[in-house]
């Protein structure tokens, strides 16, 4: 029986052809815009966060418990004693999602070039090791990051325009050692990076891991930090989980994701995506009011028609029935349109992002670098979602045309009144 009622609905839909296409295209550009804009925002924040993570921090980083968050030089992983570096950094890099692992130290210092002087993070790092977990050595604008072994210093681009130096400049560099005393020694400038990010390069420097140890007067092994590159950022808590449960309590290890020592990116992110149940909402309200109203219009010609078929004894439930099958029909119809219209062009955009840097310099946003790049990330959730929607606004909007369908008095549409 329920397949007369299908044949009979798709009949319907096609006595007035012209009016069926626009409607159903009207909810298939709805579709479009839906997955094309969700795309867009899930592009922003991939974006937010590979920039937020990938440029200096890395995605999960391992500290001694006591570090965070008032950053003592004393506090290293593994106490006093220190550690085997390259033992832990295997240990850490052996577990599944790990890309690269690097140890770092870090202190703060003075920079002084001529009469100028300038305050600076002074950050540590196995320049071979550190390159493999991070961007900002492969981010040089002049010269070359530093060597491994060598009193060298990379300093952001900012920092070199305030103290007016670049590559082959002399640098002294002075800062408070873990044992009280002030470590100083002339630096050479190997190469100045630029990130985009002001904070960024205004006040950080890089140095050889091993120069910075002798500076903050500590021993061979103890390091502050191992920061991690992980394979998909988004899992990146899961990892450090797993990495916290390896390392047990030798040494004591605090592995946290970015998620929690970049907060305000993480609100930033939970926030956005809460944002596309909103934008796909919007578009299909405004949809829903146009095939409503295509709806009405269709059962109102129908009206004698529907009045025959009650009075050849019809419940009511058979009218809502037929009009809501067309809506599934017309839905149906919609939504292949629809992705036949937005597959091409979101894999296109895809793999062809649109580049506004020569309109648009690059911003921050919840402490991250965002490049001016119209970029479109799709996963099944924003397509599936708005799939849904269409359906529902379809249905949505079939609903009373169909209650007013079903209670047409027969004698009186017959009589014409």
């Amino acid at each position: 029986m329920a397949a007369v009622w299908w044949r009979i609905a798709w009949r319907n839909l096609w006595r007035h052809g012209r009016r069926t296409v626009i409607t159903a295209l009207a909810l298939a550009f709805g579709f479009l815009a839906a997955v094309f804009m969700v795309g867009l925002t899930d592009g922003i924040i991939a974006e937010m966060v590979e920039t937020g993570t990938a440029v200096i921090s890395g995605q999960i980083q391992a500290h001694d418990p006591g570090y965070l968050p008032d950053r003592p030089v004393y506090a290293t992983i593994g106490g006093d004693a220190g550690v085997d570096v390259s033992a832990l950094v295997t240990r850490i890099e052996s577990v599944p999602g790990v890309v690269a692992a690097a140890p770092r130290l870090y202190g703060g210092g003075l920079l002084s070039a001529a009469d100028q002087t300038q305050g600076a993070m002074l950050m540590g790092v196995d320049p071979e090791r550190d390159a493999r977990v991070v961007q900002l050595l492969s981010s040089m604008t002049e010269g070359r990051a530093p060597q491994a072994g060598a009193n060298e210093i990379a300093i952001g681009s900012d920092l070199a325009h305030r103290l007016d130096v670049g590559p082959g400049a002399e640098l002294v560099v002075v800062t408070p050692a873990s044992d009280g005393s002030l470590g100083n020694d002339l630096f050479t400038v190997s190469g100045v990076f630029h990130t985009g990010s002001t904070g960024l390069d205004l006040t950080t420097a890089i140095v050889p891991i091993d120069a910075l140890r002798g500076l903050l007067a500590l021993e061979p092994g103890r390091v502050h930090e191992i920061a991690i590159r992980v394979s998909d950022p988004w899992a990146a808590d899961s990892i450090a989980a797993t990495i916290r449960a390896r390392a047990g309590d030798d040494p004591p290890l605090a592995v946290a994701g970015w998620t929690e020592y970049r907060p305000e990116l993480a609100e930033y992110v939970r926030l956005a995506g809460a944002s596309n149940f909103i934008i796909v909402g919007i578009v299909f309200i405004m949809a829903i009011f146009g095939v409503a109203n295509t709806m009405l219009m269709g059962t109102y010609e129908r009206r004698r028609e529907f009045a025959v078929v009650r009075a050849l004894g019809s419940s009511p439930g058979g009218i809502i029935r037929t009009v809501l099958f067309e809506a599934v029909i017309l839905g149906a119809i919609a939504l292949l349109a629809g992705a036949a219209m937005t597959a091409p062009l979101v894999a296109w955009i895809s793999r062809h992002p649109i580049d506004l840097s020569r309109f648009v310099g690059d911003f921050s946003m919840a402490g991250a670098l965002v490049r001016p790049v119209l970029r479109v990330d799709v996963d099944l959730a924003g397509p599936l979602t708005s799939a849904v929607a269409l359906f529902l606004t379809a249905l949505g909007a079939a609903v009373y045309p169909a209650l007013r369908a079903s209670r047409v008095p027969p004698a009186d549409a017959l009589a014409g009144r």
